[in-house]
């Protein structure tokens, strides 16, 4: 699991903190949803849980442990053992002057669970090939390639920032399913988004972030279980919990009561709701 841990983070003395005596657990076998405003800190806390940025104080440890080798190190050390089970997705990235074959086998070797085979199946997928010539790519086609690395890699965590933007509709769906296809039990996965449309069928857990607190921690289990998403019109909202006017009439967070169906969770209305404090 990740265990962060009373951190307080600042870019500089004197701005304001981004962070402050922030907790927050992650368990394996999960995919997570993290949503927030602009300047909530969602990439800064990616950045954190990696190393690549380190906490003025407090800690976050990464549990690496195995059978043979039942090891936490904080990620900040950047240690050798945990960085070979980490990967993140940057919103913005740039790959080298070389194919897609010599990008694999340079980097291939920093990942000793590396699947080659769930790289052809990621890549078959997207409609991309081995021999690709990265530098050719449009920056959808690249996302592709570094979220089929990504997942080929066989980390136990992963993390993706914004890793929808730049797809086009029929690519958005080619990535839920290799995600889906290719997540596992041993895996912890952060996805960081505003695109939440593109991601919310494939999310177990939802954390929304603003100003130093979580606002929402809470499985999607427990969503669907005690809230119902619905479509009404504007007689039927009354005992909405919140709604707001959407093209199809109102969209409404109705408490579920006994014999209510179970309802996929609306992510947006879900967001807007805990954001305006209708919903905790």
């Amino acid at each position: 699991m990740i265990q962060i841990k009373d951190i307080t983070f600042s870019y500089s003395r004197s701005s304001k903190p981004v962070f402050r005596d922030f907790n927050l657990a992650l368990s394996e076998n999960c995919i997570y949803g993290l949503l927030g405003k602009n300047g909530t800190g969602k990439t800064t806390l990616l950045y954190l849980i990696t190393g690549l940025l380190r906490p003025k104080h407090g800690s976050i440890t990464c549990d690496t442990a195995t059978e043979k080798w039942p090891m936490a190190f904080e990620s900040s050390a950047r240690r050798p053992e945990l960085l070979r089970e980490m990967f993140i997705v940057p919103e913005e990235f740039e790959f080298p002057l070389s194919t897609l074959d010599r990008y694999v086998s340079d980097n291939a070797p920093f990942y000793p669970h590396f699947n080659r085979e769930v790289l052809e199946r990621c890549l078959q997928e997207f409609e991309l090939s081995g021999t690709t010539k990265l530098f050719s790519l449009s920056m959808g086609q690249k996302k592709k390639v570094l979220v089929s690395f990504a997942l080929a890699a066989g980390t136990k965590y992963l993390l993706m920032d914004e890793p929808t933007n730049g797809l086009d509709i029929p690519s958005k769906s080619q990535f839920r399913k290799v995600i889906a296809q290719n997540m596992t039990d041993e895996r912890t996965l952060i996805i960081s988004t505003h695109q939440v449309h593109d991601v919310e069928s494939l999310l177990d857990h939802i954390l929304i972030l603003n100003n130093s607190q979580l606002l929402l921690n809470e499985s999607v289990a427990n969503i669907t279980d005690r809230y119902a998403f619905t479509t009404c019109q504007v007689d039927d909202n009354a005992n909405a919990i919140y709604s707001e006017p959407s093209p199809q009439g109102i969209a409404a967070i109705m408490e579920r009561t006994a014999g209510m169906a179970e309802t996929q969770v609306n992510l947006e209305l879900l967001f807007n709701a805990v954001t305006k404090g209708a919903l905790r």
